[in-house]
């Protein structure tokens, strides 16, 4: 029961960490982002759930290839004479060369033909993937110019500096929710990991994980230094 990811459960995470937004920053950008992260949960759902499922269909015409190939090969093989009182020394060593060469390229058509199913899943775990490790970077350009350390400072804005509107406990829990939507995010990149349970799908997910990861880090650091400008009533 514990030992696979729920995407039921994962989805739901994400909407209630939705509510949690809209209730402190019902009109802010992040809450939208949150929106956009819960429909891809719901997509990657789908597609997880359409990758862990075997290709019958292109497995019963993949065999019928490999079933006919050998009929063939067998066919060729019966043919080729092997017996040296008829033939030349020549011409026997010609027969097994040939013979060599039609299992080599017979072997590896075969193999090709194997390796279908699983390029035909890497593709379209890239393609789930793919907007999974584009909604990571835009929660990060969600919280880059969020600086705890010019929280409350407005004197020294500039004209170009963004928006500083945010009290050092409102910036911990916005920083908060930032880095709860990465560790999501990662979550839904594994469904895709755990879907297909292929080495190169897996290594892509990897990666998704350690981008998240790093960016939390940064965001802990940041959240970190406004504690320290958090006061106890806001706090309590």
């Amino acid at each position: 029961m514990y030992r696979r990811l729920d995407p039921d459960l994962i989805i739901a995470t994400i909407e209630r960490l939705g509510a949690r937004i809209a209730a402190r920053f019902p009109d802010s950008e992040l809450l939208k982002v949150c929106g956009e992260l819960a429909a891809l949960g719901r997509a990657s759902a789908r597609r997880a759930e359409r990758l862990g499922r075997p290709n019958w269909t292109l497995r019963i015409i993949v065999a019928l290839i490999v079933v006919a190939g050998l009929v063939v090969f067998v066919y060729l093989a019966a043919k080729l004479d092997f017996d040296p009182g008829t033939r030349s020394l020549f011409s026997l060593v010609q027969s097994v060369d040939a013979f060599f060469n039609l299992a080599v390229l017979a072997g590896a058509a075969i193999f090709s033909l194997m390796s279908i199913e699983t390029r035909i899943v890497r593709a379209r775990a890239s393609a789930a993937l793919n907007p999974i490790r584009a909604m990571v970077h835009i929660i990060d350009m969600h919280q880059l110019t969020k600086d705890p350390g010019m929280a409350g400072q407005t004197h020294l804005m500039t004209p170009a500096s963004p928006p500083r509107d945010l009290s050092p406990f409102e910036l911990t829990r916005y920083l908060d929710y930032c880095s709860e939507m990465l560790s999501l995010a990662a979550k839904l990149a594994a469904l895709v990991a755990v879907s297909t349970e292929d080495a190169v799908v897996a290594a892509a997910v990897n990666d998704i994980e350690t981008l998240a990861g790093t960016i939390s880090q940064k965001i802990w650091q940041k959240i970190m230094i406004a504690d320290v400008t958090v006061s106890p009533a806001e706090a309590g």
